[in-house]
């Protein structure tokens, strides 16, 4: 059986984890850190103490009306991608565990073309 890490619990959501194939769980976050559990396999499961999170980033949509995913960088694991029924919730929670510092807003699908393009430009010149 697994443990959490959490002491208390602060919020519980249905998730998924997008790691090669999506893994659907129930979010926690809670006093030490942020965890998924699989709905079907309980060995399957992500346990991210606060302090190992470098950041947050959010994928932005209409103006904050829809976030669809967010990925959280640890210092030491990489990028783990994330959907949640309420993401708003789970983000204000993570939020006030680690401080807005460390939460980025993705780029938008224009800024990432315009990117590319003036990085084109830069190289033949």
């Amino acid at each position: 059986m697994v443990e959490s890490l959490n002491s208390k619990v602060e919020i519980v959501v249905d998730g998924t984890l997008y790691a090669g194939f999506a893994q659907y769980g129930k979010i926690m976050i809670g006093n030490a850190g942020f965890e998924l559990y699989d709905d079907k396999k309980v060995s399957n499961f992500v346990q991210i103490p606060w302090e190992e999170i470098e950041s947050v980033t959010v994928s932005v949509l209409f103006g904050g009306k829809w976030i669809p995913r967010f990925s959280i960088k640890t210092k030491s694991d990489g990028s783990f991608i994330f959907a949640a029924k309420e993401v708003k919730a789970v983000l204000r929670a993570v939020r006030s565990h680690i401080g807005k510092e460390k939460m980025y807003r993705s780029l938008s699908f224009f800024q990432v073309i315009k990117r590319g393009t003036s990085a084109l430009f830069k190289k033949k010149n």
